[in-house]
This record gives C-alpha cells, sequence and structure tokens, in this order.
C-alpha cells in the first residue's frame, strides 16, 4: 500500500468515526461540529483519491 493509500484509508476512518460519534452525541453542538468534521474528512479522502487515480494514470 502506498503513502498516498495510507492517507485514504485513515480519512476514511476518520470520517466513519466522526459521523458514529454525531449519531451519539446528545448535545446538538457537539453533533453539529462532528458532522462538520466529518465532511472535512470526507473531502479529503476525495481528494486523496483524487490524487491516487492522477498518479495511477501518469
Amino acid at each position: 500500500m502506498t503513502h498516498l493509500e495510507d492517507r485514504l484509508e485513515r480519512f476514511e476512518t476518520l470520517t466513519a468515526e466522526c459521523e458514529l460519534i454525531a449519531k451519539l452525541a446528545t448535545d446538538s453542538t457537539k453533533r453539529e461540529f462532528y458532522l462538520r468534521l466529518a465532511e472535512q474528512y470526507r473531502q479529503l479522502a476525495g481528494d486523496m483519491r483524487q490524487a491516487i487515480a492522477t498518479r495511477a494514470a501518469a
């Protein structure tokens, strides 16, 4: 597994963890925080997928 694939896996894991925490949160402020954080990690994972595809195509 390459460094980029390792980072992708980490971002996907963090996304899932933040979504779970948000689902379990009883405080609406914390729920919103973790949902926003999950979205940021989801975006990073998408960017990483794009970088992997670009590198593979080169």
